[in-house]
């Protein structure tokens, strides 16, 4: 089990593995425990809350055993109260559902963390982070969609930024220790435009795994920004 300490530091980088090759699996995994990353991130999809169908609990069971990474998943499923155990058992890390998915969102939030899991919630972009507001204090992550989600290789949608500056005024003013997790679009030439509004984790696809050099770009996406600033 990895230990996950929130606390103001260094930005995190999590490689999505929705963008990797998956006919080269094993490989791709190796890069990622040798390179600067953080995390990995792993898009769970359903086919029904978005239009399009990933993979679940057996897959991430099998990148467990070969991934020295935490792994952070993310659950675009619908009724995902169904399956928190399972993915915990998978090996899954912190456990992030979606706001719009969730009729009892602090039921659910509550499920994940009596798992040991880290729970995190997450937002579509025409979501406004103030419906959150009632859920802050029981989170370990916050995730902002920065693209409708569903497919990799999106643009990055920039009314985000604005998005992520409130969020982080609300978690200062506060005093709450979630960290901003944003997902979709990312890259090298918007990334530090991102950790500036007060994002502390990146999520990259297509940047990471299309790369010609994956490890290199994953090393860049580190020293973006320098420290992450306390917010204060």
């Amino acid at each position: 089990m990895f230990f996950l300490i929130f606390t103001a530091m260094k930005h995190l980088v999590a490689p999505s593995l929705l963008a990797a090759d998956f006919t080269r699996l094993a490989e791709e995994l190796s890069l990622v425990n040798e390179s600067q990353a953080d995390w990995l991130h792993l898009d769970v999809m359903d086919g029904h809350f978005v239009p399009n169908i990933t993979f679940g609990p057996m897959v991430i069971e099998a990148v467990n055993r070969l991934c020295s990474k935490p792994l952070d998943v993310h659950l675009m499923i619908r009724e995902p109260e169904k399956y928190i155990e399972q993915f915990r058992e998978a090996g899954a890390d912190v456990i992030t559902v979606h706001y719009e998915a969730c009729t009892h969102l602090h039921r659910v939030i509550q499920q994940i963390k009596d798992t040991g899991a880290v729970a995190g919630v997450s937002i579509n972009p025409h979501t406004s982070v103030h419906l959150l507001e009632d859920i802050l204090e029981e989170v370990g992550l916050v995730l902002l969609m920065s693209v409708n989600p569903g497919f990799g290789g999106q643009k990055f949608i920039y009314n985000t930024l604005s998005k992520i500056q409130r969020l982080r005024d609300r978690l200062t003013i506060r005093n709450l220790s979630a960290r901003i997790e944003v997902d979709g679009g990312i890259g090298l030439h918007n990334a530090e435009k991102v950790l500036q509004a007060g994002a502390d984790v990146l999520v990259a696809g297509s940047a990471i795994f299309k790369a010609d050099d994956p490890k290199d770009t994953i090393r860049r996406f580190k020293e973006i920004g320098g420290e992450i600033r306390k917010f204060a």
